[in-house]
């Protein structure tokens, strides 16, 4: 970690010393995928804790965003991971269904928050008090514990999705699409679990 427990609390520190008593932060994981459902997860950590290690979940090994999802998930006062489906997405587009995971993900809590930290530049419109973060993941606790719950919740569910669907090789690239991804995709078809706007061009190409 490069930053000091102070610097990844920052942002938690000025709203409590605002008024706010209950912050949560929010991330998502597999906006990017040709495959599967989209994940969001909100966490509200108890004021000043600070859990060891915590990082950009695209920074860390995959063993170590596990042991950090265990810590995270028994020392948080709340958390939850979302989802909205394939279907969703291909109806809504993949922002509005990222938002939709999001707001269900806040909506789940078992605290109810009085203010939302939310990872990137656009807000989901959860019904309380907002404010977006670029790179949040990277800089701020909550919206990084959130990076990582969504992220290993999803990366399990990509595992789960290999065992129905063992040609498309979701365990190894998780739905993004790789050159082994496309290969599979040419000689076995589209899957279900495809996200068909995503893949109108490829098609085309056919």
């Amino acid at each position: 970690m490069t930053q000091g427990e102070n610097d990844w609390l920052v942002y938690e520190n000025r709203l409590y010393a605002e008024g706010y008593r209950v912050v949560c932060g929010v991330d998502e994981a597999g906006r990017g995928p040709l495959a599967g459902d989209v994940y969001a997860a909100a966490v509200i950590l108890p004021p000043g804790l600070m859990i060891d290690g915590l990082n950009d979940s695209k920074k860390l090994s995959e063993k170590k965003r596990e042991a950090l999802f265990d810590e995270i998930t028994s020392k948080a006062a709340a958390y939850c991971v979302a989802t909205a489906s394939v279907e969703e997405i291909d109806r809504l587009n993949i922002l509005q269904a990222t938002f939709l995971a999001m707001r269900r993900a806040v909506d789940g809590l078992k605290l109810r928050p009085d203010f939302v930290l939310i990872d990137g530049n656009q807000k989901p419109h959860t019904g309380l008090p907002e404010e977006t973060i670029v790179k949040g993941d990277a800089c701020c606790a909550s919206i990084a514990a959130a990076s990582i719950l969504a992220k290993v919740s999803r990366d399990w569910y990509m595992k789960e999705l290999a065992v129905q669907y063992p040609q498309y090789a979701f365990e190894k690239h998780k739905g993004y699409g790789t050159k082994e991804h496309y290969a599979r995709l040419a000689q076995y078809g589209i899957s279900p679990v495809h996200r068909q706007t995503f893949l109108k061009k490829w098609k085309s190409h056919e």
